[in-house]
């Protein structure tokens, strides 16, 4: 007797056969290896599986197929990226390093200089947002960081938020914006 599938792993399965060369060309495009693509179309899975409780499967759309494969590339970046460490209020570094692949000393004396100003409007912060804007520049998402320092989601969201508007504020009142220097 043939095994029955369910009718959502079904639609699953449909919808990765006819999004999945999207989905591999969206990593490839950020220089992902054939390992990497294959982590990134199980992570796409998962999320997608995730996702359908708003909904059917079979009637996702490309532009949400391809959002959610761009966001698990990214995570997947972050991940490979960027340093996993417990921070805690005292840790001044914030592991952020401005780095041009063929620096020239002009160009590496003000990207120091930035990261200097960056360093100092964050150690500005109060506290209770400093940490987990620090934790937030280092790739951490807003659970991480919850689960990390034992705060509900509300909270961290909060303080994560309001501490990004206080950095932005900060940094703008020393003439940098999302351009850098002004």
């Amino acid at each position: 007797m043939p095994a029955q599938t369910d009718p959502q792993s079904s639609a699953l399965e449909a919808v990765l056969r006819r999004f999945g060369r999207m989905v591999r060309s969206v990593g490839a495009k950020h220089g992902l290896d054939d390992r990497d693509l294959d982590e990134v179309v199980q992570d796409v899975r998962i999320r997608l599986w995730r996702a359908r409780e708003t909904g059917t499967i079979g009637a996702l759309s490309s532009s949400y197929v391809y959002r959610t494969a761009r966001s698990a590339i990214l995570d997947l970046m972050r991940r490979r990226r960027l340093p996993r460490e417990v921070l805690v209020p005292g840790n001044d570094s914030l592991g952020v390093q401005l780095v041009h692949p063929d620096p020239a000393p002009d160009r590496s004396a003000e990207e120091s200089e930035l990261a200097a100003t960056i360093h100092q409007a964050v150690d500005d912060l109060i506290e209770s947002r400093r940490v987990p804007v620090r934790m937030h520049l280092l790739g951490y998402q807003s659970r991480e960081i919850a689960a990390r320092l034992g705060w509900s989601g509300p909270k961290t969201r909060n303080l994560l938020s309001r501490g990004m508007a206080d950095l932005r504020e900060r940094l703008r009142a020393r003439g940098i914006g999302p351009e850098g220097f002004s």
